[in-house]
C-alpha cells in the first residue's frame, strides 16, 4: 500500500465515522445504547459527547444536548421515545460498572 497523505487519511477517517454513525442510526437503531456500553465501553451518547468535546476544543461552543442533536439527527428525547427500550436490573448494573470504567463517575 502506498503511503496515504494526511488529507486523504483525514477524509477516510471522516468517512469511516460517518459510516459508523449511519450504521448505528439507520441500519441498527434496534441496538440499545446500554448494550453497546456494556459490550464495547462506548455508545451513541459517547460518540456525540466526543463530537461535542472536539468542537469545544476548537473554540466552537456546543452543549451536550446540541452535540447529541447533531449526532442523533433529532433531539435526544425524540430518539429515546422512538428507539429506546427499558433495561432490566442486570443490564443497568452492568451499565453502571461499564460507565464508571470507561467514562467516569456519574453525577
Amino acid at each position: 500500500m502506498d503511503k496515504i497523505d494526511d488529507q486523504t487519511r483525514l477524509e477516510l477517517e471522516a468517512a469511516a465515522f460517518r459510516r459508523l454513525r449511519r450504521h448505528l442510526m439507520e441500519e441498527r437503531p434496534d441496538v440499545q445504547n446500554i448494550d453497546l456500553m456494556n459490550l464495547a465501553g462506548f455508545c451513541r451518547n459517547c460518540l456525540s459527547r466526543w463530537y461535542q468535546e472536539e468542537a469545544n476544543s476548537r473554540g466552537i461552543e456546543m452543549t451536550k444536548d446540541e452535540g447529541r442533536e447533531v449526532f442523533y439527527g433529532m433531539p435526544f428525547a425524540e430518539w429515546k421515545a422512538q428507539h429506546q427500550t427499558e433495561a432490566g436490573p442486570d443490564k443497568q448494573a452492568a451499565f453502571e460498572k461499564s460507565f464508571a470504567e470507561n467514562v467516569g463517575k456519574r453525577d
